[in-house]
């Protein structure tokens, strides 16, 4: 986080006061740092130097257009799960040929502007999934480029909500049945098959997993351009973690040596696909705190930022560092405060008994490394409107998502004829 530091007893992003963007666009917000995303990208090219590498950004983690456009620009490509975010990557300006089209359920029609598009390649789940690619590509005149995404049924020693490399999740084709998968593909006149992949889980800070996977799948590829199989891409995927709560990210110098150990030799172009790693820590949520309530057995700071403008710590009993926008006297004591929103469940609670120095009602505070998973993952659950989104760089700052107005989350909600006033109403159902 160290795009985001106290200055003049204020915590900044970059050169931009965040109590003065709480004033201007109101809270909560998120705010994002573009050094902090051109700085992660940066390192893990460096890392990959030498290497054919391309650096497919997970639009998963964060699909705001201005973030995508940053990467964009320092010359990254892209990994989509949906037409939504294929979309997003074009008009980000990523070229089609540099995006991946990933994910386990993959419709016909995202399959057909995939192939519209002209992408780099699909990375396919299942057999049955193979045979629809194929029946689409072959219906356009086409050949979809692919990729076979083997699971290696690994631990990816990570939460169980996003482990994807063991066999009893449902993302990949197992190895004991890749061969046969192999045979399929290179029989089906709408598949051009030229690659494999593999995505162990998100959150990796432990490289030992990384290590088996990557054992696994290039000794595969070996295998199977030994047959003459035409192979020419590696997909390594992503999962490297960040800093949430102490955790030590995974070392890059280490991790590019793996790939360097285990792709030497091999005749082919590797792809990465990092999200969370490239912008996780580059982001902060903005809230205001409403009431300061002392419980029976507890201190409560009621925020008014909720669980719909950021589900992790709900949905995984994750982790987030808070810190104070207003810094902190010096020597001053830390207290222990559960730290929740005002919706009406229990599960709307992002910290208990958090250590946290004296803070007041109308007090800021920042909820740290959400640039990942946080907006991306958003709703309006409870008629609550969309935080808005601000990207900073340097000393200025731009609103890249406003917040909706109420007449717009209205308009989109249209009353059927029979509701509306002075229509006539249908007749009443039942027994006369």
């Amino acid at each position: 986080m160290t795009a985001f530091h106290y200055r003049d007893g204020a915590l900044h992003a970059e050169g931009v006061s965040l109590t003065a963007l709480a004033e201007t666009v109101g809270t909560p917000f998120y705010c994002y740092a573009s050094g902090a995303i051109e700085d992660a990208y940066n390192a893990m090219a460096n890392a990959l130097s030498g290497l054919p590498a391309m650096i497919c950004y997970a639009l998963k983690a964060n699909g705001n257009l201005a973030v995508v456009r940053t990467l964009a620009k320092l010359g990254a490509g892209a990994d989509v799960v949906s037409e939504g975010e294929l979309r997003v990557a074009l008009a980000a300006g990523i070229p089609a040929d540099k995006i991946v089209f990933a994910g386990v359920g993959k419709t016909r029609e995202e399959m057909a502007a995939g192939l519209r598009a002209g992408i780099l390649q699909f990375n396919v789940e299942s057999v049955p999934e193979l045979e629809a690619l194929s029946e689409v590509a072959t219906s356009m005149g086409l050949r979809a480029p692919t990729a076979l995404r083997v699971n290696p049924d690994v631990d990816a020693l990570t939460h169980a909500k996003i482990s994807t490399g063991r066999a009893e999740n449902k993302f990949g084709i197992d190895l004991g049945h890749i061969q046969d998968t192999v045979k399929l593909a290179l029989s089906l006149p709408g598949i051009s098959l030229e690659g494999l992949a593999v995505h162990i889980g998100s959150q990796l800070t432990d490289l030992t997993p990384y290590g088996a996977a990557f054992e696994r799948l290039s000794a595969l590829y070996r295998d199977l351009h030994g047959q003459g199989v035409p192979l020419r891409r590696l997909d390594f995927g992503g999962g490297l973690g960040i800093s949430y709560d102490g955790e030590t990210p995974p070392d890059l110098a280490a991790y590019a040596a793996l790939v360097r150990k285990h792709a030497a030799g091999l005749p082919a172009e590797l792809v990465f696909e990092p999200g969370r790693f490239l912008v996780g820590n580059a982001g902060v949520l903005i809230a205001r705190v409403l009431y300061v309530k002392q419980g029976a057995a507890r201190r409560f700071l009621v925020l008014d930022a909720a669980m719909n403008d950021l589900i992790r710590p709900s949905m995984y009993d994750a982790y987030h560092a808070f810190k104070p926008v207003r810094a902190p006297a010096a020597g001053a004591v830390e207290m222990p405060v559960d730290i929740v929103g005002p919706i009406c469940e229990s599960a709307d609670t992002f910290a208990k008994q958090r250590p946290l120095p004296p803070v007041e009602a109308g007090d800021l505070l920042a909820i740290c490394s959400t640039g990942a998973y946080g907006a991306v993952m958003s709703s309006t659950y409870n008629c609550r409107r969309l935080a808005p989104e601000v990207l900073v760089r340097g000393e200025d700052h731009a609103i890249v998502r406003a917040r909706p107005d109420y007449a717009a989350m209205l308009a989109g909600s249209p009353l059927p004829d029979w509701l509306k006033d002075g229509q006539v109403q249908p007749a009443k159902r039942g027994v006369a």
